[in-house]
């Protein structure tokens, strides 16, 4: 039997054995589940061969703040409430801070589950330096919002990570190959399933490759940071000149794109013009 309180899970993003044993635990024993799709909720129940005999409340990005109190106060009466959001970790662009937030300044009992989370597993998948990252939500919709966003993370010198729709990825892309030129991009999708893929390139390369394949699930899009400000500050020119003499043009440019985190297109072109 579990205390009282609020319970955070995480639930699979796309591969169900990615649930952890602690977190089935907490599911199987809670009185109360919010969530965002009561009916997404109680198939997932029923796929990890769960018990259904909960109560399952709806909360979801119109009623948190609604429903933050009325989920308090069954926590004040003694149940054992799980926070759970359709796949993945709730709060992380989903629903839950608001119910969180009322629970701290009320002093009730609250835990993290953890578990699967699409934004650190698309940037383990990727390859662009991951020692800084900054996760930005979902891009805007509208065409000037989104440059906007764009303009105003471009020089941060930090991964930037976005989350997007499948239809709308093109469109972003275009809008990033202005903004963000040639620094190098990484897009994951569907990750943990049977179609998982995560493709590198610039913007505008990503751009013409996801519009010959239009991209269905979920999407990661990733952005490097600025070759200027990056946290290895090398001199470039430098490293492929030590290189050069030594080894093929190719292996140069792998060697110091990975050292310097810089996008290998402008490496490449660094070292076809001391070829030069």
């Amino acid at each position: 039997m579990l205390n009282y309180g609020l319970y955070i899970v995480a639930t699979p993003i796309g591969n169900l054995k990615d649930i952890s044993q602690r977190a089935l635990d907490v599911l199987c024993n809670v009185d109360v589940v919010a969530c965002e799709d009561t009916r997404v909720a109680r198939k997932l129940f029923s796929l990890l061969d769960l018990p259904l005999n909960k109560t399952f409340i709806c909360y979801e990005d119109h009623n948190e703040e609604a429903k933050a109190p009325d989920i308090a106060a069954l926590i004040q009466n003694g149940k054992a409430v799980a926070l759970v959001s359709d796949a993945g970790s709730p709060l992380i662009s989903d629903p839950g801070y608001k119910l969180v937030r009322y629970c701290r300044a009320h002093n009730l009992p609250l835990c993290v589950v953890p578990g699967a989370s699409a934004v650190i597993s698309a940037l383990q998948l990727s390859g662009l330096p991951s020692n800084r990252f900054m996760f930005a939500g979902f891009i805007p919709n509208k065409d000037k919002a989104r440059k906007d966003l764009f303009e105003e993370l471009k020089d941060i010198n930090t991964t930037l990570i976005f989350y997007e729709t499948a239809p709308r990825l093109v469109k972003t892309l275009q809008t990033g190959a202005e903004i963000f030129e040639m620094r190098e991009a990484a897009v994951a999708r569907e990750i943990t399933k049977i179609y998982e893929e995560c493709r590198n390139g610039t913007c505008a390369e990503l751009a013409v490759y996801f519009e010959k394949n239009p991209p269905k699930g979920e999407i990661v899009l990733m952005i490097a940071p600025p070759c200027e400000s990056s946290n290895f500050s090398l001199d470039i020119k430098n490293e492929l000149k030590k290189r050069l003499p030594v080894m093929s043009l190719k292996s140069a440019v792998k060697e110091v794109a990975e050292m310097s985190g810089c996008n290998r297109n402008e490496v490449y072109a660094a070292a076809l013009e001391l070829k030069k």
